[in-house]
């Protein structure tokens, strides 16, 4: 009878020290609780849950986590100081559908009824209006209007190489239409990168936002008629522009905007009474864990 030779070292329990083995015992430890994201947070005897602080994060944009965290958390304290003092007051209220047509909650309601009893905003009279339209002329202004043609070089910003050739290109052609204008829309449709070049380069009328900020600064210190000295840089490569027309911007009358003035000193009175009877409730109320007054609150642990 064969004997098997058994190593000694691999013998015994294989899940003591002394074992030749890699057998771990499993881990059966329940790991420790996550920290809470946020100091707690209450409205007299209501606290504030984290997770609906998280969710309404998403419907304030910032800058980073911290940021929207707190503005979630303030929006929802100033709901709540609101809510409480509608259920002191007993206001009665119907909810109402809202611009999209989705029905109030009652909650929602009931603040909103809340505000429109004891929010009064005075309507603005014309005196109000007429001194904002002088102190601010320059916002009650038509645009200019350009009609002008152009014929895009197109070059990648980090090809410096193609960059170079485009500018090179560029003031050749203008070389050339300083001294045969004319040529400019022959010139359009050889050169140019832009789907402009079927129309000739034209670009028809362009306001403020048309275009990007190059193209439009190079049009505010042209004058009719007038071709661009240099070539116009843009992140989009070269342009050549042509100015056929300059219409200037206008002043509007007061009386076609005195509405308009109307509406925004009203809006503006309404946030700056809003925000003072939010700041009445909340220096009456036990608010914990966030200074609703602060820009940016300790909330983040």
């Amino acid at each position: 009878m064969a004997t098997v030779y058994q190593n000694p070292t691999l013998q015994g329990d294989p899940t003591t020290p002394e074992s030749y083995s890699t057998y771990q015992q499993p881990d059966t430890k329940v790991p420790p609780k996550a920290r809470p994201v946020m100091a707690e947070i209450s409205v007299g005897d209501v606290a504030i849950a984290e997770d609906d602080v998280l969710k309404e994060a998403q419907n304030h944009p910032a800058k980073n986590p911290g940021d929207a965290l707190f503005e979630a958390a303030r929006a929802l304290v100033v709901r709540e100081l609101l809510w409480q003092q509608a259920q002191r007051l007993d206001v009665q209220s119907v909810p109402e559908p809202d611009a999209d047509g989705r029905m109030e909650t009652q909650k929602d309601a009931a603040i909103r009824s809340l505000i429109e009893q004891q929010v009064n905003v005075p309507t603005a009279t014309d005196a109000e209006c007429l001194r904002n339209y002088q102190m601010n002329q320059h916002r009650y202004r038509s645009e200019p209007i350009y009609e002008a043609r152009h014929i895009l070089l197109a070059a990648p910003e980090g090809d410096a190489k193609a960059r170079r050739a485009a500018d090179g290109l560029a003031k050749n052609i203008i070389e050339e239409l300083s001294v045969q204008p004319e040529k400019f829309r022959q010139m359009a449709q050889q050169h140019s990168d832009c789907p402009s070049r079927q129309q000739g380069g034209n670009l028809g009328q362009l306001t403020r936002g048309s275009t990007v900020a190059e193209f439009e600064r190079a049009l505010e210190i042209m004058k009719e008629g007038d071709l661009s000295a240099t070539p116009v840089e843009s992140r989009f490569g070269y342009h050549i522009i042509a100015l056929d027309r300059k219409i200037p911007g206008k002043q509007v009358p007061f009386e076609l905007v005195k509405e308009r003035i109307s509406a925004w000193l009203e809006a503006s009175a309404w946030s700056k009474a809003v925000s003072q009877y939010i700041s009445i409730l909340a220096g009456e109320a036990k608010i914990s864990g966030i200074d609703i007054n602060a820009t940016r609150g300790p909330l983040v642990q």
